[in-house]
């Protein structure tokens, strides 16, 4: 594996799913593998879980993980090419990245849309110039379209909990305050259709995601209706991906506090589980009662981020022993 961005680098999913509950029933069992071997974490944005877990990870496969917090621990980076530098960037990534590379095996990096470019977030400018200039395995710790260590997480919190073969998963849109980019619900969509679930999406108007991660998942705008016979809920804000009307990208369309998951939704569902990937406003995203739930995932979800990231990074360290 020389970059983790899709669901389709992680290959077999019953294998990737297989290896994810050896990893987290014996997670020391591959110290030998990161021995002599460094990851370098780079963070243009801020993170709990993923920061937390990437690290516990990579020490868990016995390697050395180093942290770099972009503008705060470093110099400020330009990432586009062809620029004048006479703002308050002193170094580029040109120069950065070779320079991050030389001191480790493999890259993380987090680094969010913008929300103003369509175009230059959905190329993932930042991840690409990584990968052209790094000459290292490259991990998405979300990117400006895509999370694959979370929706990875999800599937295995998925796996773990699911109580027929193919349950009924649902991403629901949700309302929030802030304009929020789209790489979550991306990837999730993303992975659930590689999945062996019957999965539909459910959001307003104007919120349509990228096809490319739509897929063939069933598109519903009246959520009650989705949500009928759910056994996952999957609640997750989204700002619009500029999909129907580009000039609306990045843009908040609806503050609907009627999409907020209570338990009124929830009584329409299989008993359903609710899931989350954190940081999650309580009544707006989810209400106390539904969140505070026996039937809330969001923790169990959390630290099986430790669990996917690590069979990602196995594999890149067994794939540097080759």
């Amino acid at each position: 594996m020389k970059s983790f961005f899709h669901v389709s680098d992680i290959g077999d999913l019953n294998a990737a799913l297989a290896e994810a509950m050896q990893v987290k029933a014996t997670p020391f069992a591959w110290k030998h593998l990161g021995e002599n071997k460094t990851i370098m974490l780079v963070f243009f944005n801020s993170s709990l879980r993923t920061r937390l877990s990437s690290q516990k990870a990579a020490l868990n496969l016995g390697m050395n993980p180093i942290v770099l917090n972009i503008g705060q621990d470093s110099w400020k980076l330009e990432t586009e090419m062809g620029v004048v530098m006479d703002g308050d960037k002193s170094e580029h990534l040109r120069e950065a990245i070779p320079v991050m590379a030389s001191y480790c095996d493999i890259i993380g990096v987090r680094s969010f849309a913008g929300l103003k470019d369509r175009e230059y977030d959905y190329a993932e400018t930042v991840l690409q110039q990584f990968i052209e200039f790094s000459g290292k395995p490259v991990i998405s710790l979300e990117s400006a379209t895509v999370h694959p260590c979370q929706a990875f997480a999800d599937l295995i919190t998925i796996e773990e909990h699911k109580k027929v073969k193919r349950p009924k998963v649902v991403l629901t849109w949700a309302p929030h305050p802030k304009a929020l980019p789209q790489a979550v619900p991306n990837s999730f969509a993303e992975w659930m259709n590689a999945a062996d679930v019957d999965f539909v999406i459910t959001h307003p108007h104007g919120y349509e995601l990228d096809p490319q991660f739509v897929g063939d998942a069933v598109v519903e705008y009246d959520q009650m209706k989705a949500l009928e016979g759910a056994d996952f809920v999957y609640a997750k804000n989204w700002s619009c991906p500029g999909v129907t009307d580009p000039s609306q990208y990045g843009e908040i369309l609806s503050k609907d506090m009627g999409w907020t998951v209570d338990a009124a939704h929830m009584a329409v569902t299989n008993n359903a589980f609710f899931m989350h990937c954190l940081p999650v406003r309580r009544n707006m995203i989810v209400s106390d009662e539904v969140i505070d739930a026996p039937t809330s995932l969001v923790i169990p979800e959390a630290a099986n981020r430790v669990v996917s990231a690590q069979v990602v990074m196995k594999r890149m360290l067994e794939n540097l022993q080759k």
